[in-house]
Order: structure tokens, then C-alpha cells, then sequence
């Protein structure tokens, strides 16, 4: 910008130089003519030449020839207008033709093709500035209307200029074609918008697993970015190999949620069999029946449907719409195109997590399954205690949610709980099932199976949060539990959930060697346990969810 604005004010300084000469030539060859001189006298290398008067008329002739020449092959135009009104053009140099198609006698003898060929966004402050009411100079970038109907964007220096008086004389500046200049910054503006935008998608759908949401944000930026009335997204079932409702923005009927498309059959069909995009510029020109059912009232001229492929693969169709005549150029398509890229790549990553949560979900019935089996093993193999284990999970889970566990931890309790006795398959059968009181030695072989919890069930990864259960249900608050002596908050809090509910069922049902408790009595072993067996606050919350 610097140097063209530079090279401008030299052209107004020369211009000035040439005025001074082409008014002192004028007056020279004026005086000649009237026979106000006979000679002129020429200070020479060799002294004093007197010019005869024809000599002075034709060395003048040439010399304001020779300026002219130079002002009609710059580059610009160079133009003299009245200081009182920038309308009333003096001079006005032929590039005027090439810039805006007038040449210059057509603009010098229409005192109002400056103002109406100027663009109407800049006509009121040009006209404002023009008058001679501001500064003696202005600089300024604005469009005009070309004789053609171009749109063309110039660059006008000007300065006013005063005469010997020292009053305004005229207006004269330099106006440079900068169409291709602010053509080249709209593309890069353009782009540069257009990065921004799958810039914003590509974050969008990567923190987004949400489909519907994904699409909705891509249809917004296809209308606003591609400057369209109304896009869809049509996604192909792999099932039916129908193309069906994905989005839409910018209908005026909710018709096209009701859109399903065989492949290969209208628009959208043909785009997905064919994998190449379909432009069809005016839809009354090619009917397609099965099109204009879905599209009634909407009113569309123009049609453009893009293919959505990502890995050989295709996953649907991108449609836009526009209700006027659209003629877009390379750059919109290359935009569009970019558009589909990313609209497959949100589908295909949407497809893939869906398929990733139904596996998670398979895989950990599978494994719930499987837990649930070896509880009832344990079961089997201990007739007094069968259904405990179901009865203590239930109630361990509802406690554990009324404590404020998540979801994921409950999981884990769930369970935990199921497999809080798969120590015992450690044990012997001569101690575990013994009917009788059991000796010391058998004692400390049965305090073993918390132990032998752990060790069977540490390596096995996706069970390695439910160890706190199996592990610890034996520890007491006082740290008088086994096996390791655990005290207070060192006791995970699922162990300390489990604990209590463990006992509560335990006194609460029938056994071989007596039958169950009352529920009052049960309560008060439960209260006074509280502090020294329980966590008190567990208990407190239990007896709450239990009343």
C-alpha cells in the first residue's frame, strides 16, 4: 500500500510540474499569436538565441505534446476538476476508458458521471469530501460502476490546488484499477473464513459423540459459509440401503424429514450410487417426480448434492438448495466438497462409538454374566448361606447409590458384593462346611479367604475396583477385624457398606443352627455395633433408607 501511494503522490507532483509547464506554454503561445512579442530570447550554452516566433510556437507545441504523451500511457487515470463542484471535470486523462468504458470526451461533457457511476456505499461520504468543505486532500479506496455494469474498485489520491490568488483553483488527482488487488483479499478473507469454519466442525465433533448435534452444527456453516438457503443430510442404512432423514436447516415445510431415498434413484439416490457430485441449475429444467413430492412449497431453483465418503466407503449424501440462481465458482465447490469431507468423518465417528458403547455393553453383561455364575457356585457349594448373596448385593448397591456413589462405582459394588465370599472356594470343605463350632487352628484357615480373595482376583484387570469388597468386608470399624487390622477411614467405603448389610442379613435370616432375628433386635445389634464394628455414619444413613 505504502508504495503505491507513494507512486501516486509522484504522479500528482509531476502532474502539478506538467500543469505549471502546459499553463506557461498556453500564455507563451497566446501572447505569439497575438503579436503582443516578435522574439524570444533563449539563454544558450554559447550565449544569448534569439527563437523566431514559429521556432518558439512549434518548440512549445512539442514540448506540451511531449508532457501529454507521458500523462496518457501512465497507468493511471489522471484527472483536473473544478474546485467548487468535482463534477465539472477539466481534464480527465483516455485510461478512463479502459477503467470504466467512458471515454474522455463522454465524461467531461456528462457532469454527472463521476456521481452516478459511484458505488451508492461510498457515494454520500465521497461527495461530502469532494466539495471542498473538508481537507484540502483526501486518499481513499471505493467501487464504481463501470459503463459494463463492472464493479470497480479504485484507489483515488487527490489534492486541491490553489491559484496565484491563494484561493481553490481545481482539483487534481490519480485514480488506480485496484479491482484484482481487493479481489485477491476477499479470496483470502474467504478461505481464511472457510478454515475457520472447519476448524470449528473438526473440534465440534471431535468433543461431540452426539450425532444429531454434530450434523445440526455442519448445516449451520454450509448455509452461512456457502451462502445457501437450505442444506440437508441424508444417511445412508446399510440395512435397507436407503438413504434417510440425518438434518436439515432452512426448509419452510418439515417435508424433507420425511425423506427416504432408494440408491441410484432421484437426485440424492444417483449422487450415492455414483459417488460424484450432481449440480442442477435450474430444477424446472429437469423434474424429477420423486424430488419435487418432498419439495413442495419450498420453491428451490438450484440444486447441488455432494457424496459423503470416507474410506472407499459411502456413509450419505450432503444436499444444498438455493430459491435463486446460483453461479458458484471453484473455490465454493472445493468449500463444499471440504464440507462433505467432515460431515462423513462426524457420521463415521459417531457409527464407531455407537458400535464401541454396544460392545462395552455386551462385553460387560458378558462379564456381570459370568460374575453372577460364580456367585451361584458359591452358593451351591454353601447350602446355609444360599440367596444371601443375592440379597446383601441388592441392598449393598442401594445403600452404596444412597451414599452418593456414581453409576461407573456401583458397578463395582454390584460386583464386589456378588463375589465377596469367592475366598472360600480357598478354604476346605472339612472346615466350611463343618456343622460344629470350629477349632482355633480352623479359625485362622477360615480368616485366610479375604486373602485368597485378593489373590485370585488381582489379576484379573476389569475386576481390580471390586477388590475392596472381597478383601476388606471383615475389618471393623475399631480395628479388631481381620485380616489386616484395618481402622476407621482406612477401611475402603464399599467394605464398610458391605460390612454392615452383611451382618444385617445374616442375623435377619434362617440358619441350620438357629432361626432368624427379630427386626427390632437385629436394629439394636446393628446401633450398638455402630462406632466400633460399623462406620456410624453408614449406619445412620441405612436405617434412614430402610425406614
Amino acid at each position: 500500500m505504502k508504495s503505491i501511494r507513494r507512486t501516486q503522490k509522484q504522479l500528482i507532483a509531476e502532474n502539478e510540474d506538467l500543469r505549471a509547464r502546459l499553463d506557461e506554454a498556453e500564455e507563451t503561445l497566446h501572447a505569439i499569436r497575438s503579436g503582443e512579442v516578435d522574439a524570444l530570447i533563449v539563454q544558450g550554452v554559447d550565449g544569448e538565441q534569439i527563437y523566431t516566433l514559429q521556432q518558439a510556437a512549434d518548440a512549445l507545441e512539442e514540448s506540451e505534446a511531449r508532457f501529454r504523451r507521458l500523462v496518457e500511457h501512465l497507468p493511471t487515470v489522471v484527472y483536473i476538476s473544478m474546485a467548487e463542484n468535482v463534477n465539472s471535470m477539466l481534464y480527465v486523462s483516455p485510461q478512463i476508458k479502459s477503467l470504466l468504458g467512458y471515454t474522455p470526451g463522454e465524461w467531461l461533457t456528462n457532469p454527472k458521471l463521476w456521481s452516478i457511476n459511484l458505488h451508492p456505499e461510498y457515494r454520500q461520504h465521497m461527495l461530502a469530501q469532494s466539495t471542498g468543505q473538508g481537507c484540502g486532500s483526501f486518499d481513499m479506496e471505493y467501487q464504481m460502476n463501470a459503463h459494463d455494469g463492472r464493479l470497480v474498485w479504485v484507489h483515488d489520491q487527490v489534492i486541491l490546488v490553489n491559484g496565484p490568488d491563494g484561493k481553490p483553483q481545481s482539483w487534481q488527482g490519480v485514480m488506480l484499477d485496484i479491482t484484482e488487488r481487493k479481489k485477491a483479499e476477499e479470496r483470502i478473507r474467504r478461505q481464511l473464513e472457510h478454515l475457520t469454519a472447519l476448524s470449528a466442525i473438526d473440534r465440534f465433533t471431535a468433543a461431540n459423540f452426539d450425532l444429531e448435534l454434530s450434523l445440526s452444527e455442519i448445516l449451520a456453516h454450509v448455509t452461512m459459509e456457502l451462502g445457501v438457503d437450505a442444506a440437508d443430510i441424508l444417511i445412508l442404512n446399510s440395512n435397507s440401503q436407503m438413504l434417510e432423514y440425518g438434518g436439515e436447516r432452512g426448509f419452510r415445510t418439515k417435508s424433507a424429514r420425511k425423506r427416504q431415498v432408494r440408491l441410484g434413484e432421484s437426485y440424492a439416490g444417483r449422487v450415492a450410487l455414483e459417488h460424484k457430485l450432481i449440480q442442477v441449475q435450474n430444477l424446472k429444467d429437469e423434474p424429477d417426480n420423486v424430488f419435487s413430492t418432498y419439495m413442495l412449497g419450498e420453491e428451490f431453483i438450484c440444486y447441488f448434492g455432494v457424496p459423503l465418503i470416507i474410506k472407499g466407503q459411502i456413509k450419505g449424501v450432503l444436499e444444498v438448495f438455493h430459491r435463486a440462481a446460483l453461479d458458484p465458482d471453484e473455490e465454493w465447490f472445493d468449500f463444499l466438497k471440504a464440507l462433505a469431507g467432515q460431515t462423513a468423518i462426524a457420521i463415521d465417528n459417531s457409527k464407531l462409538f455407537e458400535s464401541l458403547q454396544h460392545s462395552n455393553l455386551e462385553l460387560t453383561l458378558a462379564y456381570d454374566a459370568t460374575i453372577e455364575g460364580w456367585s451361584r457356585a458359591l452358593d451351591l457349594r454353601d447350602k446355609e448361606t444360599e440367596g444371601h448373596t443375592q440379597r446383601v448385593t441388592r441392598m449393598a448397591v442401594k445403600l452404596a447409590r444412597a451414599c452418593g456413589f456414581s453409576e461407573a462405582d456401583l458397578v463395582q459394588v454390584r460386583w464386589g458384593s456378588l463375589l465377596h465370599d469367592i475366598g472360600k472356594m480357598g478354604v476346605p470343605d472339612g472346615i466350611l462346611l463343618k456343622p460344629g463350632p470350629l477349632t482355633g487352628e480352623e479359625w485362622v484357615a477360615m480368616k485366610k479367604h479375604p486373602s485368597f480373595a485378593y489373590e485370585m482376583l488381582a489379576p484379573i484387570r476389569y475386576l481390580r475396583l471390586a477388590l475392596d469388597i472381597p478383601s476388606y468386608h471383615h475389618e471393623k470399624w475399631d480395628g479388631s477385624g481381620y485380616p489386616h487390622g484395618l481402622k476407621g477411614v482406612q477401611i475402603p467405603m464399599a467394605a464398610r457398606i458391605f460390612t454392615m448389610v452383611d451382618v444385617w442379613d445374616a442375623l435377619s435370616s434362617d440358619r441350620p443352627y438357629r432361626t432368624a432375628w427379630a427386626e427390632e433386635k437385629v436394629r439394636e445389634h446393628i446401633y450398638d455395633g455402630a462406632g466400633t464394628h460399623f462406620d456410624p455414619q453408614v449406619v445412620e444413613i441405612f436405617m434412614q433408607m430402610h425406614d
